[in-house]
C-alpha cells in the first residue's frame, strides 16, 4: 500500500484518475504515492538506460525523452528525473523502492519524502512552492554544475505541458460557445491557439533532436524553446479558458505551475542561454 495523503487517499494523478479530477485530488497533498512509485519501477521508468545486464531496459536517452514527455503530459508528481538518474548508484532506485531526490541549484524537490538525497541539505528551509504537487525547499549549499541529462529531460517534461496545453486550448475553444458560436472562431482566440502550437512544435523538433545528438548546444536551445513553449502555452491556454481556468475544476493552472517550478531547475533557462551564446560565438570564432 502507498502512503496516504489528506483524507487517507493515496496521491499521483495516475491513481487519482488522471485530468482536472485527478489533479484536484492531488493538490490536496504533498505525500508522494509510494505504490505508484513502485509501479513506475516494475515498468522500467528509472532503469530505461541502465544495460539489460545490469537488470535495465536498455535503451537510451531518445526513450527517456518519450517518457518524460508523457510524464510532463500527465502532471505526474515526484523526483522523477533526480530518481532515473540514481538508477544503478543508489540501491532501490532503479525499481522504485527508493525515491531519490537532489539538490539543484539551491532548491530541492520532494526532500520530505525521500529516502535518499544526492548533495548537501544542510540548513534546508522549506518554501512554499508554486505548484501545490511540488513541495520545496532551499539549501544554502553551492550551485553544482547542472547535468545535461537533467536539463534535457526537464525540457522533455516542459515539452509534454506544452503539448497538453496545447490540447486543452483547442478543446475548449471547440466547445465553449459565445455569441452563438465556438469561441475559436474569434480571431483572437485561433491565433492564441495557433501561437500555442507553433512553440510546441518548434520545441519538440528541438528536444528530439537534441536526445539524438546529446551535444550541450543542442541541449541548451532545446531548453530555452521548451521552457517558452510550456510557460507561455500554459498561459495562453488560461486566457483561452478565461476565469475557469483558474479552478480545481481545470488542470490548466497546474500546468503553468508546475511550469514555472520547472523553470528553476537544473541551471535555470539563463544557465542554458549563456551555453548556447558560448557555443555560438566558439564556432564563430
Amino acid at each position: 500500500m502507498g502512503r496516504a495523503g489528506a483524507g487517507g487517499r493515496p496521491v499521483g494523478l495516475a491513481e487519482a484518475g488522471g485530468g482536472a479530477a485527478g489533479a484536484r485530488r492531488t493538490a490536496r497533498s504533498t505525500r508522494l504515492d509510494r505504490a505508484l512509485w513502485r509501479v513506475l519501477g516494475d515498468l522500467g521508468f528509472f532503469a530505461l538506460r541502465m544495460p539489460e545486464a545490469d537488470g535495465g531496459v536498455g535503451l537510451g536517452l531518445p526513450e527517456a525523452v518519450l517518457l518524460f514527455e508523457e510524464a510532463g503530459r500527465a502532471l505526474l508528481p515526484g523526483p522523477l528525473i533526480a530518481t532515473h538518474l540514481a538508477a544503478g548508484a543508489v540501491p532501490g532506485a532503479a525499481t522504485g523502492e527508493t525515491v531519490v531526490a537532489a539538490v539543484d541549484g539551491g532548491l530541492v524537490e520532494w526532500l520530505g519524502e525521500a529516502d535518499v538525497v544526492r548533495g548537501d541539505t544542510t540548513g534546508a528551509v522549506p518554501l512554499r512552492s508554486l505548484d501545490p504537487l511540488t513541495p520545496l525547499h532551499r539549501v544554502p549549499a553551492g550551485r553544482p554544475a547542472p547535468d545535461p541529462v537533467a536539463i534535457l529531460l526537464t525540457a522533455a517534461e516542459q515539452l509534454g505541458t506544452a503539448g497538453r496545453v496545447c490540447e486543452l486550448a483547442a478543446q475548449h475553444a471547440r466547445a465553449r460557445e459565445q455569441f452563438g458560436r465556438p469561441v475559436g472562431a474569434f480571431q483572437a482566440v485561433a491565433h492564441l491557439c495557433a501561437g500555442i502550437l507553433v512553440r510546441a512544435e518548434t520545441a519538440r523538433a528541438a528536444v528530439y533532436a537534441a536526445a539524438v545528438t546529446a551535444d550541450p548546444a543542442d541541449i541548451a536551445a532545446a531548453r530555452i524553446l521548451a521552457d517558452e513553449a510550456a510557460v507561455r502555452g500554459a498561459r495562453d491556454c488560461l486566457q483561452v479558458h478565461g476565469g475557469m481556468g483558474f479552478t480545481w475544476e481545470s488542470e490548466v493552472h497546474l500546468h503553468l505551475k508546475r511550469a514555472w517550478v520547472r523553470t528553476q531547475r537544473a541551471g535555470g533557462v539563463t544557465e542554458s542561454e549563456e551555453a548556447l551564446a558560448a557555443a555560438l560565438a566558439a564556432e564563430t570564432a
